[in-house]
């Protein structure tokens, strides 16, 4: 053997190890998101998802708080209302859930707070936009959108986050935020978002299952990876701040990539299906749930994401404060 192929002299003890160590976590990587449920009178575990909390707009203060305490910098906000209609008009209401909330937080924390902007969890039908024939009608949905990236604004939130795969909703988002004296308002664009079968506990938690058809007209084919960095170059072109791949595990080969092609700030969303599968194999004795926590969060960073959004923000910020 040459002397110089004995790799394992940089692994024979955990200092050399940590020192060597090409990637490393920490909690300002981290993004929590929230669920804020306008229908609860008390914060709720989500069955689907062990260890989440649904929050209530006056509950979500003392969560806040908690993670900010965590050194955690940023959390992504999901509203439940208590009314849904077909265009889901509660999402740019002053008073809606997520304004409400924002304003909330606003008074008790200086964590950096992320609004989802989408429709399903506040449509009737559970879709991501205004229906014409029972399809997503793209231009009419943009002009909503618009509307709540205001409301939001207005509320106070720092980035807003459109989801709903519209053709040009970042350029609209932005033209409407430039417009109203938002300027300052980041976008973080959900460029890459696949129709994936990993969404199935969060619709649970934001009662946002379609009520008939799917996304699959505006959320991408799976199959497909060239396409996603045409979706990452056009929000790039539109004006959005930061660009996101969802879900994560499932697709490192995407994020590996778009950090290759573009110097832009890149998001990763862990999703509710990765979470609850590593939580229910850890409580049924099947592997060790912290270890493979931490090792799916560290494969995200691995691939190339800046930031990373996931159900284990507050769990895994404990565990690399104690290091």
């Amino acid at each position: 053997m040459f002397p110089g192929t004995r790799l394992r002299r940089l692994r024979s003890n955990r200092t050399i190890r940590q020192i060597v160590s090409e990637n490393t976590l920490t909690p300002n990587d981290l993004i929590a998101p929230i669920f804020v449920n306008e229908t609860l009178k008390a914060p709720t575990e989500v069955s689907s998802m062990p260890g989440v909390i649904s929050q209530t707009p006056e509950s979500i203060m003392g969560e806040a708080k908690r993670l900010e305490d965590l050194s955690l910098p940023a959390i992504l906000l999901f509203g439940i209302p208590s009314k849904k209609d077909e265009q889901g008009t509660q999402a740019w209401d002053p008073d809606g859930v997520i304004q409400r909330s924002i304003r909330n937080i606003k008074d008790k924390s200086d964590l950096t707070i992320i609004a989802d902007l989408c429709l399903c969890e506040y449509t009737s039908h559970g879709h991501c936009g205004v229906l014409k024939n029972g399809t997503v009608d793209n231009d009419s949905t943009l002009e909503l959108y618009a509307r709540t990236a205001i409301a939001q604004a207005e509320a106070g939130a720092d980035i807003v986050a459109p989801s709903g795969m519209m053709d040009g909703q970042v350029l609209a988002i932005r033209e409407a935020l430039d417009g109203e004296g938002y300027e300052n308002v980041a976008i973080m664009s959900y460029s890459a978002k696949y129709a994936s079968s990993f969404y199935g506990p969060f619709r649970d938690a934001a009662m946002s299952t379609p009520s008939s058809g799917d996304r699959r007209t505006h959320q991408m084919n799976p199959a497909n990876r060239r396409e996603a960095m045409r979706e990452i170059g056009a929000d790039l072109y539109e004006g959005a701040d930061i660009v996101m791949v969802k879900p994560a595990l499932a697709y490192l080969d995407i994020i590996a990539e778009a950090r290759n092609m573009f110097d832009a700030p890149l998001a990763a969303y862990q999703v509710s299906g990765e979470y609850a599968m590593i939580k229910a194999a850890g409580i049924n004795g099947w592997l060790d749930s912290e270890a493979a926590m931490m090792e799916s969060l560290l494969s995200i960073k691995r691939a190339g994401a800046d930031m990373i959004i996931t159900y284990f923000a507050a769990n895994a910020a404990k565990l690399l404060k104690s290091d």
